[in-house]
């Protein structure tokens, strides 16, 4: 049987750099090489979907084909591949222990004390293998920026799937920003070291990385 190949889909230093572009442009190539391919998104927030919050603050809701109020960013992925988002295809904190309490209350986990490590990381993994069977790729957006809090679970969820399957179906998109600062007439790659160390530390290591810059970078600045 065919075994899905995974690529999650990063991003450091500040938020609102593009991932959900990323991610479906990465889908659209593969798409145009033959892959059967599936994007999902998975956000650190507490909410258990984002249809109550203000979109002001978060965008515009999407609402899938089998009535989910998800992310916005479900809208790109659908739009630049052409498959049809569900319900399944996002997943949020609030939806995670949402259902990890229900199954605590039901007695599911037999009275053991349920803990981030290993009950909610599995849970964010059942969702990204969750219907993986005959696609070539599932790449998956993680929400927010390397160093949040509320992101640790899922850095570790997929630090999980890294090691079991190995690097020959997993990898790892990291999109940064790299600063210019107009008075020093500068690059700045020290917010970018310092989210690539915290990928490094927690046992990322094969990273292909994506950069948001002003201007063009020299031999020296790709070196760092």
């Amino acid at each position: 049987m065919k075994e899905a190949k995974f690529i999650f889909v990063t991003g450091g230093v500040v938020s609102s750099l593009g991932k959900g572009l990323v991610a479906s442009s990465v889908g659209a190539l593969l798409q145009a090489y033959g892959f059967k391919i599936r994007i999902r998104k998975l956000d650190p927030y507490l909410n258990i979907d984002p249809g109550t919050m203000s979109p002001t603050q978060h965008g515009e809701v999407f609402v899938t084909e089998d009535g989910a109020e998800t992310d916005l960013d479900l809208g790109h992925y659908e739009r630049f591949t052409g498959i049809k988002a569900t319900k399944d295809d996002n997943i949020t904190t609030g939806k995670i222990y949402h259902e990890l309490l229900k199954k605590e209350r039901r007695g599911d986990y037999l009275g053991k004390t349920v803990q981030v490590i290993p009950h909610v990381t599995d849970l964010i993994k059942s969702f990204i293998f969750n219907g993986t069977e005959g696609l070539d790729f599932v790449i998956c957006e993680i929400g927010g920026t390397v160093g949040d809090i509320e992101s640790q679970p899922f850095l570790e969820a997929i630090r999980q799937v890294n090691y079991t399957l190995g690097k020959q179906r997993v990898i790892l998109i990291h999109l940064t920003l790299i600063p210019y600062l107009t008075a020093a007439q500068e690059l700045k790659t020290k917010p970018t070291q310092h989210s690539v160390r915290e990928l490094n530390s927690a046992g990322y290591n094969q990273i292909l990385y994506y950069a948001a810059v002003r201007k063009k970078f020299s031999i020296i600045k790709e070196r760092k």
